[in-house]
C-alpha cells in the first residue's frame, strides 16, 4: 500500500486485553548489530533481525557499499563483512528513509573514509538538526556538509554530504562534550574514533543507552567506559573484528505501548515476552511502576550480551507522577505513551528535561498535548515538558489524531482509543511500519478491534 494512505479506526475495547505476545526486535541494537557486522572480518549471523523501515534503511546503505547480506529466513540474516577499511563508494546518494539513527550513525562512519557520501532521508527526517553529530566531527577533522535548517539558525540538516578525508590527513584525536544524552551522537564520534589518529573520548552529562559500547567491547575494541565518559584509544590495535553471532532481543520501546494498553484496560492481563531491559533502557518500566502500573519483570538471562525478561501488565490503581533528570535519556523514546498512562491517572503528571523531543520524528511535546487535548485531556505544554491533568473517571473523548508522520504518536493515540467513548480515528498510520510492523496485529492478537481504513 503506498505511503500515507492507511488509517486506523481503534475502537474502545470491549472486553480485556489477554494473551503473551512478542514484539519486534530491538531497532536500536538492530543497527548497531548490521553495521558493525558490515565491518567485520568474515560471515555474522544476526538473529531476531527486525524487518522495520528503520532498520531495513540501515542494511541496504551498508549492502550498497559492498557488504553482502544473505536471508536465511524473516528474521535471520548473514552478513559478509568487508572489513574495517572495505567500503566502497556507493553508486548514489545513500537514503535513511526516516530513520534518524542511520544518519546520525552514518555521519561518524563515512567521515573517515576516502570518498564523498551524501546521505538523504523523508521529509521527516530532512527537518531533524544534525549540527549535534556534524560539530566533533568537525572538530576531529571530517568533512561534514548539510543544507540549512528551514527554521533554526546556525543548524543543518539533510541532505549531508560527508567525507572523504583528504588524501595524505587522518581524523585526529577528540575530546567532547555533549550538553544532552545522546547515544547517536556518542555511537557517531566512536565510530569515528575507530579510524582516528589519537584517542577519543566522549562525556556526556547522564548515561544514554549502551548498545555501541557493549557491542564494541564484544568486538574486542579498545574501549574504556567509567559511567558517563568513553575512551577509544586505537593505538596498537589492529583494526579487525571477529564476526558476530548475536540474538537481538525484544524492543521495550514497542513493548511499552502494549503494556499501557494492559494497563488501561480494565481486567486486562498482558504478557510480552522476550524483551531487552539493558538498564540504560528501562526508564519507562521505572516510571509505570511508579505510576501505579502492575508490572512484573520476569529475568530470562541474557541474549546478545543484552537482559532480557518477559513482562506481565495489569491494570494497578494509577497516580500521577513526575519524570525528569537522569529518567528522560533513558525513557526519551517512551515519553509519549508514558502521556497515555498520565491520561488516566488521578492528578498532575509534570514531565520536564525533555527538550530532546522537540527534534524527533515530530515536535513531540506539541503534538502530544494536541493529541492529549483531542481526546479531553487538559495539558499544558512546557519549554521542555508537559503537565497533564489526569482523567481518571469515565472514558475519554473519542478523537480524530494525525499521527504527523510520527510512529509513537500514532500507537499512542490507538493505546488512548482504547479507553475512549467511541471510535477514534488515526490518520497516516504508514509511520508504524518503521518500528512496528505488526502493531495492529499484535493488539488484535490481545483482543482490540482495530480497522484498517
Amino acid at each position: 500500500m503506498p505511503r500515507g494512505v492507511t488509517d486506523l479506526v481503534v475502537h474502545p475495547a470491549e472486553r480485556p486485553l489477554q494473551g503473551s505476545v512478542p514484539v519486534p526486535s530491538d531497532k536500536s541494537i538492530g543497527h548497531r548489530a548490521v553495521l558493525f557486522s558490515s565491518l567485520c572480518n568474515g560471515r555474522s549471523r544476526i538473529r531476531g533481525f527486525s524487518r522495520g523501515e528503520d532498520n531495513v534503511s540501515t542494511m541496504r546503505a551498508l549492502q550498497r557499499m559492498g557488504a553482502t547480506v544473505t536471508d536465511v529466513s524473516k528474521t535471520e540474516i548473514l552478513v559478509d563483512g568487508v572489513g574495517l577499511f572495505g567500503l566502497k563508494a556507493p553508486d548514489g546518494p545513500l537514503d535513511c528513509g526516516n530513520s534518524g539513527t542511520t544518519m546520525r550513525l552514518f555521519v561518524g562512519l563515512l567521515a573517515a573514509q576516502t570518498f564523498e557520501s551524501v546521505l538523504v532521508g523523508d521529509a521527516s527526517l530532512t527537518r531533524r538538526p544534525m549540527m549535534r553529530v556534524a560539530k566533533p566531527i568537525r572538530d576531529r577533522g571530517g568533512r561534514v556538509e548539510g543544507a540549512p535548517h528551514p527554521t533554526k539558525a546556525a543548524e543543518i540538516t539533510a541532505p549531508l554530504r560527508v567525507g572523504p578525508v583528504p588524501e595524505g590527513r587522518e581524523l585526529g584525536p577528540l575530546e567532547a562534550v555533549s550538553e544532552v544524552a545522546s547515544a547517536q551522537v556518542k555511537s557517531a564520534v566512536l565510530l569515528s574514533g575507530l579510524y582516528a589518529h589519537g584517542p577519543t573520548i566522549f562525556r556526556e552529562p547522564t548515561v544514554s543507552r549502551d548498545h555501541t559500547e557493549r557491542m564494541m567491547l564484544a568486538l574486542g575494541v579498545p574501549l574504556r567506559v567509567v559511567g558517563p565518559i568513553v575512551q577509544l584509544d586505537p593505538a596498537g590495535w589492529s583494526g579487525e573484528m571477529p564476526p558476530l553471532d548475536v540474538e537481538i532481543p525484544g524492543d521495550v520501546s514497542a513493548a511499552a505501548f502494549l503494556v499501557t494498553a494492559g494497563a488501561l484496560v480494565a481486567g486486562s492481563r498482558v504478557t510480552v515476552r522476550g524483551v531487552g531491559v539493558n538498564p540504560t533502557r528501562t526508564g519507562f518500566l521505572e516510571i509505570a511502576r511508579d505510576m501505579g502500573v502492575a508490572l512484573v519483570v520476569e529475568n530470562r538471562g541474557d541474549m546478545g550480551g543484552e537482559p532480557v525478561a518477559d513482562l506481565h501488565a495489569a491494570p494497578g490503581p494509577l497516580r500521577a507522577g513526575r519524570v525528569g533528570g537522569e529518567l528522560v535519556p533513558r525513557a526519551v523514546d517512551e515519553i509519549p505513551i508514558v502521556c497515555a498512562l498520565a491520561a488516566r491517572s488521578p492528578g498532575v503528571t509534570v514531565v520536564r528535561d525533555a527538550a530532546e523531543l522537540r527534534v524527533k520524528e515530530s515536535d513531540r511535546i506539541a503534538t502530544m498535548c494536541g493529541v492529549l487535548r483531542a481526546f479531553g485531556v487538559e495539558c499544558e505544554e512546557l519549554p521542555d515538558g508537559m503537565c497533564i491533568q489526569g482523567k481518571p473517571e469515565g472514558k475519554l473523548s473519542a478523537a480524530e489524531v494525525e499521527s504527523r508522520g510520527d510512529h509513537r504518536i500514532a500507537m499512542t493515540a490507538a493505546v488512548m482509543g482504547l479507553v475512549a467513548d467511541a471510535p477514534t480515528m488515526i490518520r497516516d498510520c504508514d509511520c508504524i511500519a518503521t518500528s512496528f510492523p505488526k502493531f495492529v496485529g499484535t493488539l488484535r492478537a490481545l483482543g482490540a478491534r482495530v480497522d484498517v481504513a
